[in-house]
């Protein structure tokens, strides 16, 4: 049996370091995120205490370096396959322009899902032919933007689309536009979307409104294709791009100069180490909700997951935090899936028609995360603790759930003005606002060294969508600050969304 300090021997700094950082808070049942050597860097370093004193909790610090190792991976699978291929950076997931001005430096796109964010992006001074727009609501005075400055218009609806027709006219321009579709059949089923328009009504819609009758497509420029499917299932989207491509061959032979399709975002990532981890997870919340395990959430919260009568029913509200086949990988698969007499990219590739895609929080992975100051620390008469944290639940939350990843915790470097609780405490993590559901985590967490006034909780790789998604000003507490951090200047300052 080879000794401890044989296996120290074998440890990389990094690792330790790595180690060191994640022991001060977990799970009850834990659920070990992956962390990028930058973010482990600064949690066991000396200049978090500064960064939080000087732009307050909490705090976002992003780095751009990894969206650009991201996107570069997408470009890569598709180059291997000769295709004509461009990413478009879904800005909603991420409000900061120092990811827009990253996007044009690499030479992508930028979808845009707001009056402002399109204003701020052509601000940036990004090409209006590397701009879509995809707000599910377009006002008026985003359509004329869009028009005017030459951003892709993607249509959801007709009202939207006659919409549009009748300002081009009124501008005297051509509205460059992409039909969004949905209704696809898969494995016997229509896929439910709310937006798009059925696939199986496009062509004669389009017909229609090409008549020379009618005629109300003369001030538009259809072309592309669009759809964006909810979740991450490969083989979804697969059956949606073969369905597309009889579709594309008849709009083209209608005139519609159709040259590219986009399949939008839901490229899936992983946020975890373990998948034994998170099927453990599961299991275990499953036992603890019919009565057979101790809780693992807040007041046994189900997480989507309900007990009637001994049974459970519901799914899980959260993101799938451990995936195996993600990005790049994935998206590779889907172009080497097979299609016609080939894959799907030898059919794009013999169209000649240019591949797009819309990815987000992929692409995001590994470029933030959200730290925020402790303020006290309450024992509940049952034995739990609570965690009071400077931040609210608005600041790393989605639509979902959970953040189901183990936070980190940063011990105070100087004297805490009182005594650290005991070890082994355990608890949850509860923000500022005045509300029994304000809590950052609805895991139970456990602190093997406790916990003191000024420490910090770091919730890791939340760049994507976590930060900004759902933020809030309610109480009038100020938004969280976004800072980032130079690499190759080893500084920080605020992001100019700040500014």
């Amino acid at each position: 049996m080879k000794s401890a300090e044989q296996a120290a021997e074998r440890t990389s700094p990094s690792e330790l370091k790595t180690s060191a950082v994640r022991s001060y808070c977990r799970g009850t049942v834990p659920l070990t995120a992956k962390l990028e050597p930058w973010i482990t860097n600064f949690c066991h370093g000396t200049a978090l205490p500064a960064l939080v004193q000087k732009y307050g909790s909490p705090l976002n610090l992003l780095n751009t370096e990894p969206f650009q190792r991201n996107v570069t991976a997408l470009y890569d699978i598709a180059q291997s396959r000769d295709l004509d291929f461009d990413v478009y950076f879904a800005r909603k997931a991420n409000k900061c322009l120092a990811f827009v001005e990253t996007a044009k430096t690499l030479g992508c796109g930028v979808d845009t899902a707001s009056l402002e964010e399109l204003q701020q992006v052509l601000q940036s001074q990004v090409p209006a032919e590397k701009i879509i727009c995809t707000a599910a609501i377009k006002s008026e005075e985003l359509l004329r933007l869009c028009i005017v400055s030459g951003t892709t218009i993607a249509i959801d609806n007709l009202d939207e689309l006659m919409q549009t027709a009748i300002l081009a006219g009124e501008l005297n321009q051509r509205a460059a536009v992409a039909i969004r579709l949905s209704g696809f059949q898969h494995q016997g089923t229509k896929l439910p979307s709310r937006f798009g328009f059925d696939i199986e009504e496009i062509v004669p819609l389009l017909q229609d409104l090409q008549s020379e009758s009618c005629n109300s497509l003369q001030h538009l420029n259809l072309s592309g294709i669009h759809f964006h499917l909810d979740g991450y299932s490969q083989v979804q989207r697969i059956s949606a791009i073969q369905q597309l491509l009889p579709l594309i061959d008849e709009l083209r032979a209608r005139e519609f100069p159709i040259r590219f399709l986009d399949i939008g975002g839901g490229f899936p990532m992983c946020y975890l180490e373990s998948k034994t981890e998170w099927e453990t997870f599961w299991q275990t919340q499953r036992r603890a909700l019919l009565g057979e395990h101790i809780p693992l959430t807040y007041r046994n919260h189900g997480l989507g997951l309900a007990s009637v009568e001994g049974t459970l029913t519901g799914k899980p509200n959260c993101y799938p935090y451990y995936q195996n086949l993600v990005q790049a990988d994935w998206f590779g698969e889907i172009l080497s899936s097979a299609s016609e007499a080939g894959t799907i990219a030898d059919s794009l590739r013999t169209r000649n028609i240019q591949l797009r895609c819309e990815p987000g929080r992929s692409i995001l992975d590994g470029c933030g995360f959200t730290v925020a100051r402790v303020e006290f620390r309450k024992l509940q008469t049952n034995g739990d603790w609570l965690i009071g944290v400077s931040m609210n639940r608005t600041q790393c939350r989605t639509s979902s759930d959970d953040f189901l990843i183990d936070p980190l915790l940063i011990p105070i470097l100087e004297r805490s003005p009182l005594p650290r609780t005991p070890a082994g405490i355990s608890g949850y993590l509860v923000g500022a606002y005045c509300t029994e559901s304000e809590l950052l985590s609805l895991r139970k967490l456990l602190f093997p060294h406790g916990v003191a006034i000024g420490d910090f909780i770091v919730f890791p790789n939340t760049a994507g969508y976590f930060m900004h998604f759902l933020e809030s000003r309610s109480h009038q507490f100020p938004l969280a600050r976004n800072v980032i951090f130079d690499a190759e200047t080893n500084q920080c300052e605020c992001d100019a969304i700040d500014a």
